[in-house]
């Protein structure tokens, strides 16, 4: 059991890997365009302090190796990610992440590990971080659910990074295995919660990744077709 339990974690933080860098292609574009034009900086920031928090959680509990090492690398990607925003966002938006930043990734981060360091010891300092990791990877799980606004609004997925979703919902279903084969809940119910999210984002993505021409669109295209054919028209008769 822990030789299948091991390679499931394994493939977890291979899976982790490729949840952590999907987003480059999103990057490269805000660095490209010089603007994070209507991308949301949330989803950045949770999965920042998320992995903060689970590296934490690792290295505090016995056997959690796979644990600590994968947030470790993602505490890495996502100060990257995290950095490029603030340096391409607009004013409004820089504030506002600026601000997310402070409060969550640095402000709760070091309240968590002080107030555990300070106040818990052994299996209560555990179990207390481990509440806090569940929840925030709750959150993390259904952060690009932020866009849903924006997606419904302009029918299109644009803005909603589908590999981001997709290796969300992939690195749950692995990480809930694994939670079930060592029996950790705290890793078995915000994977689990998060698989059921990452199903809504990819059915949400189904349903607007064709994006819908209105009838405007449609009237203005025929309108234009029809002006193209009188142009057509007068200089062929010009011509006779």
């Amino acid at each position: 059991m822990e030789v299948v339990s091991f390679s499931i974690g394994v493939i977890g933080n291979v899976i982790s890997v490729l949840m952590f860098l999907s987003p480059v292609g999103t990057f490269w574009r805000i660095i490209k365009h010089g603007s994070t034009e209507e991308f949301e900086s949330l989803p950045y920031i949770c999965t920042l302090l998320n992995s903060a928090l689970w590296t934490y959680y690792g290295i505090i509990k016995p056997g959690e190796v796979l644990v600590a090492t994968i947030n470790g690398f993602g505490i890495l990607v996502e100060t990257t990610f995290v950095t490029v925003f603030l340096l391409y966002a607009p004013a409004k938006s820089r504030t506002k992440t600026a601000i997310l930043v402070g409060i969550l990734d640095v402000g709760f981060l070091a309240a968590a590990v002080l107030v555990t360091q300070l106040a818990l010891q052994g299996e209560k300092r555990i179990d207390a971080i481990g509440f806090l990791c569940a929840g925030l990877n709750i959150l993390m799980y259904g952060s690009p659910l932020a866009a849903t606004g924006t997606v419904v609004t302009t029918k299109s997925v644009e803005y909603m990074p589908f590999f981001l979703s997709f290796f969300l919902f992939l690195n749950s279903g692995t990480w809930t295995i694994y939670a079930l084969l060592v029996g950790d809940y705290f890793l078995l119910v915000p994977n689990g919660s998060g698989f059921l999210l990452g199903t809504v984002q990819l059915v949400l993505y189904a349903i607007y990744r064709k994006p819908r021409r209105s009838k405007n669109d449609s009237e203005r295209l025929q309108e234009e077709w029809q002006h193209e054919c009188l142009i057509s028209s007068s200089s062929h008769d010009q011509s006779h």
